[in-house]
């Protein structure tokens, strides 16, 4: 079984692509504000869904505004920067990422994972993801090793982190995958699935919309959470390396969790600076 604990000097240097390079001034770079608002302003990629996450926005259903920890972070962004923000709202990973590598978005906070760093480069984490599992009502399942039995039919987003990790790991299982979130709430919902994947917080944000489900304790997988931007635009790495460290430092992101009603999830460490090498 993973913890946060276990994973985190593992994981730590492939969040850290940027180190802690910090762009010249409070106001950016003109290569930073040229590589993060190329149109003018600074469009935000959004994974919203219907339960909301340390990465994912949750629409508001009175007004189909997004809200949550990424909105915070990007309009806090936005206004460091000086340059408007443009929300940009993916309710799937496959076309997220597609606007990524066709240049549609220029920001987003994302968990880490491997196939995702082929076309954007992360900066460091703000906050450590726990994967896990929710199951219906009257489920058998009580524990992480019961998931993976004959029979047992389990559903993960596609291209999402849990997704590829289940696909490594179970050997029993039917893995289902789905193209967003809300079509796990409805399988489940109608009695389709035995259990689904996803982070911690998403899942528990699920239980109110599936009576008598449960959030599984423990993990299988846990990777950090943090912003990023599509790849070749280092100005941009480093700018958004410098506003993350300095929102965790600041109290930004502990700010945007409690508004968003994480109040127990903790925030990422300050990032260890680099070192710069003497010239041979």
């Amino acid at each position: 079984m993973f913890t946060i604990r276990s994973v985190l000097s593992s994981l730590l240097a492939a969040a850290l692509v940027a180190g802690c390079a910090s762009p010249r001034n409070d106001e950016g770079s003109t290569a930073a504000r040229q590589q993060l608002a190329p149109t003018g302003k600074v469009r935000v990629a959004l994974s919203v869904g219907p339960s909301g996450s340390q990465f994912r926005a949750k629409l508001d259903r009175s007004t189909n505004v997004p809200r949550g920890v990424p909105v915070d972070l990007a309009n806090a962004l936005g206004e460091r920067l000086g340059a408007p923000v443009e929300l940009i709202m993916y309710d799937n990973y496959v076309d997220l990422l597609e606007g990524a590598r066709l240049g549609k978005w220029d920001v987003t906070f994302l968990p880490y994972g491997e196939a995702r760093a082929k076309v954007m480069d992360y900066g460091p984490a703000y906050y450590f993801l726990e994967l896990t599992y929710i199951v219906p009502a009257h489920s058998a399942i009580r524990n992480q090793s019961d998931v993976d039995r004959a029979g047992v039919r389990v559903a993960a987003v596609e291209k999402s982190i849990s997704a590829t990790k289940l696909q490594q790991s179970l050997k029993n299982t039917t893995l289902i995958q789905v193209k967003k979130l809300a079509v796990i709430r409805e399988q489940m919902g109608a009695g389709q699935l035995d259990a689904a994947a996803a982070g911690r917080e998403t899942l528990v944000g699920l239980t109110p919309q599936l009576p008598g489900a449960r959030v599984l304790e423990g993990t299988f997988y846990a990777l950090p959470v943090s912003v990023a931007v599509p790849k070749n635009r280092p100005a941009a790495l480093a700018y958004v390396t410098d506003f993350i460290e300095n929102a965790k430092a600041t109290g930004a992101v502990r700010s945007a969790f409690d508004n968003a009603g994480f109040k127990q999830a903790a925030v990422a460490p300050a990032a260890p600076k680099q070192v710069a090498q003497p010239v041979k």
